[in-house]
């Protein structure tokens, strides 16, 4: 490939592989959003050394070893805060977060909850396999109701909760739904989360062939529809009309607003604090902030 001097070739999805070799189970709908993610990268041409990704633990958060970028593998739960304390540090980095649903609803789910309504600047990638895949078979938050699981021998007696409806109750300004089976449409919505300036909430139904069986993917893919054109992103009661769904799967944008995100809202603020000075003493402090209580 040709470049002129001091540019750089094009990056290609093969660019984004690391040397580590997946080690999901075979059929894991992991692989197709890992590929999905080497796509989107490529179509934005990520430069490596400017993008983070950051997980917390389970099959899917396993992801960050097979991208080429600087990345992080934390404890369970806490990828986005992890991810909050990387995008605040150095805000001109790219950060994506990746999980599962048991990561990121259960114990994760407080984090959730807050990065969402903050409107934390970060894509966050959930990888949704209706069960605790690495722990071998639990129900988790997004089983269905009334499913046998290795812990729920007489069917799952709790409902589950939808994450995307979850998404845009905390506040999210960008929620979508996508299907590892579709990814084609997958690669766009991974490149529309990373592009959108706020927190951009993307749930990648993955199935899991080992715990879920091989059935789940065929009942997604049977379920499987599309937001209709006159859908209006930026409507809360429309999008909340797509979730909670049981006898089809709708994919696409649910929801897309634009709001200011946590780093506009703290550069605001760091703004102000440079125009009032150094401050000598507490009783100056208490004086200059006065006005404001």
């Amino acid at each position: 490939m040709s470049t002129t001097m001091g540019e750089l070739p094009a990056f290609q999805p093969a660019d984004y592989k690391s040397d580590l070799k997946p080690v999901w189970c075979a059929g894991c709908g992991d692989f197709g959003a890992l590929a999905s993610l080497h796509r989107a990268m490529a179509k934005l041409q990520l430069e490596p050394w400017n993008t983070v990704v950051i997980s917390g633990i389970g099959c899917s958060s396993r992801l960050p070893g097979y991208v080429s970028t600087f990345g992080f593998n934390g404890v369970h739960g806490r990828a986005l805060t992890l991810a909050s304390g990387v995008k605040l540090a150095r805000p001109e980095l790219t950060v994506v977060a990746v999980g599962g649903d048991g990561d990121g609803i259960a114990i994760g789910g407080n984090h959730f909850l807050h990065a969402a309504r903050r409107n934390l600047d970060v894509a966050y990638f959930m990888m949704d396999n209706e069960v605790y895949g690495l722990t071998k078979g639990q129900a988790a938050p997004t089983t269905p109701s009334g499913d046998k699981t290795k812990s729920t021998l007489w069917g799952n007696p709790e409902a589950a909760v939808d994450p995307c409806e979850l998404a845009i109750s905390f506040g999210a300004t960008w929620v979508a739904r996508g299907f590892s089976g579709d990814p084609k449409m997958l690669v766009d919505l991974m490149v529309a989360a990373i592009e959108h300036p706020g927190f951009a909430f993307l749930n990648v139904m993955s199935p899991c062939v080992t715990w879920r069986g091989d059935e789940q993917f065929k009942m997604l893919k049977a379920k499987l529809a599309f937001l209709p054109p006159t859908h209006d992103r930026t409507d809360r009661t429309a999008a909340f009309r797509y979730t909670r769904e049981t006898d089809v799967l709708t994919t696409g944008v649910l929801y897309e607003v634009r709001q200011p995100s946590l780093v506009e809202r703290l550069e605001e603020v760091r703004k102000k604090a440079h125009e009032v000075g150094g401050l000598a003493t507490t009783a100056d402090i208490l004086e200059q902030l006065a006005p404001a209580i």
